[in-house]
């Protein structure tokens, strides 16, 4: 079956199963009374009129169109369009993420050439890869004293060891006849990594920097609703707190794209290196 094919069946089979879903949960949603229509009890009770309840899709688009047409409007500290909400998580997402690839690839490539690197570096990765990186974000708060750098300091944290382990894994993987190859040509050790190694295992790294990308995404929205102030996280504890259902899963959404689109950044990236042996 042709690749063109397969992609648009795929595409209307999507297309399909994401009506049918809208659908049976706009059916699931008891529709609500109009303010008129209520009884003085009911009013006085808050019944027939679910607020807080689950909205139906509808409303979730009528929110999304809401939003998106205007999404850079600044009214305030606690009233900031999604579109800013989103460009501060991103900011800080990608200031950690970066901080973590500049220390994380270079010390990954020492682990994978080096086994005694490899044995003295081993045992601290494997005690500090496994806790939150939520957990480290009270002591960050107590020595940095500031939200923001905090912030960034967590998504460093969560970053750093997929990148770090894909890195090592990637170069202690290249096929040691490519890297005889370089010393048959007296190659450096500098000049061999960045002509043989770093090529070789570039999807590898490629890899642990997609999913260090992902963890990022979603550790900075847990983290931006211990810190408040801004970002995609303050504005879903902002919404629940106002108890706008309607605001929070159309947030919930927005995530869920922003996740995507930075994933399949990194996908095209990694498919650009990738390479037939």
């Amino acid at each position: 079956m042709p690749i063109s094919s397969l992609n648009f069946r795929a595409a209307i089979l999507s297309l399909t199963l994401l009506i049918v879903g809208l659908l049976i949960w706009e059916a699931a949603i008891p529709a609500q009374k109009a303010v008129g229509e209520l009884t003085e009890y009911e009013l006085l009770t808050g019944g027939g009129q679910p607020k807080a309840g689950v909205p139906p899709p509808s409303q979730v688009i009528a929110k999304a169109w809401e939003q998106l047409s205007d999404p850079f409007y600044d009214a305030g500290p606690n009233d900031k369009g999604i579109g800013i909400q989103i460009g501060y998580s991103i900011y800080r997402v990608l200031v950690g993420y970066a901080l973590a690839a500049v220390i994380a690839i270079p010390l990954g490539f020492l682990i994978g050439m080096s086994p005694l690197a490899y044995k003295a570096l081993n045992p601290f990765i494997q005690v500090l890869r496994p806790i939150s990186p939520l957990a480290w974000m009270p002591l960050a708060l107590f020595v940095i004293q500031d939200s923001e750098a905090s912030a960034i300091f967590v998504i460093f944290i969560c970053s750093i060891w997929p990148m770090l382990i894909n890195t090592a894994f990637g170069v202690a993987g290249v096929r040691e006849d490519w890297v005889n190859v370089a010393r048959t040509h007296e190659l450096n050790p500098l000049k061999t990594a960045f002509t043989v190694i770093l090529p070789a295992a570039a999807p590898t790294i490629l890899t642990g920097m997609r999913i260090s990308i992902g963890i990022a995404w979603l550790v900075i929205v847990a983290a931006e609703m211990l810190v408040g102030g801004t970002g995609i996280g303050y504005y879903v504890w902002n919404e629940w707190n106002n108890l706008d259902l309607t605001s929070v899963i159309f947030s919930i959404l927005m995530i869920g794209v922003v996740g995507m689109g930075l994933d399949a950044a990194l996908g095209f990236v990694q498919r650009a290196v990738s390479y037939a042996e």
